[in-house]
């Protein structure tokens, strides 16, 4: 059992989960400090509060504090964002460059009904003798 639970934690996937979590935490440090610091005095500065986190309401001695909850709300939007510009766009840009489907063959189409590739004339499937409409255009 030892054997098996060492394997499973020196799996390349749990490190690099390990790893991602790390920078995960150290990235939303930096942004929550970064907001708290300079985003969130700016917005507040145009708005004429000093700062969010001073914003709070009292009922029946229940203190809520929503101006902790618009930073939060604040750092969630920035971190949301970082990731999708830096991270989601050029991934999917790089995997969109690195595709090399080869176009469709314009000779064969498929079968309606056992979806084999046919030629574009057939009016029956060689391999389950449906009868094929005529295609598109021919």
């Amino acid at each position: 059992m030892l054997v098996e639970f060492k394997k499973f934690l020196l799996r390349g996937n749990l490190i690099d989960l390990a790893v991602a979590v790390v920078i995960g935490i150290a990235f939303g440090a930096v942004i929550a400090s970064a907001v708290e610091d300079l985003i969130t005095p700016l917005i507040a500065a145009i708005g004429g509060k000093p700062d969010f986190s001073g914003l709070r309401f009292t009922i029946n001695d229940s203190v809520f504090r929503y101006g902790e909850f618009i930073n939060s709300l604040i750092t969630f939007l920035i971190i949301a964002a970082a990731v999708f510009f830096l991270v989601i766009v050029p991934v999917n840009r790089l995997v969109a460059r690195s595709r090399t489907e080869p176009p469709p063959d314009p000779t064969t189409r498929k079968c309606p009904e056992c979806v084999s590739e046919i030629p574009v004339d057939a009016t029956r499937c060689a391999f389950c003798t449906t009868t094929v409409a005529p295609a598109a255009g021919g």
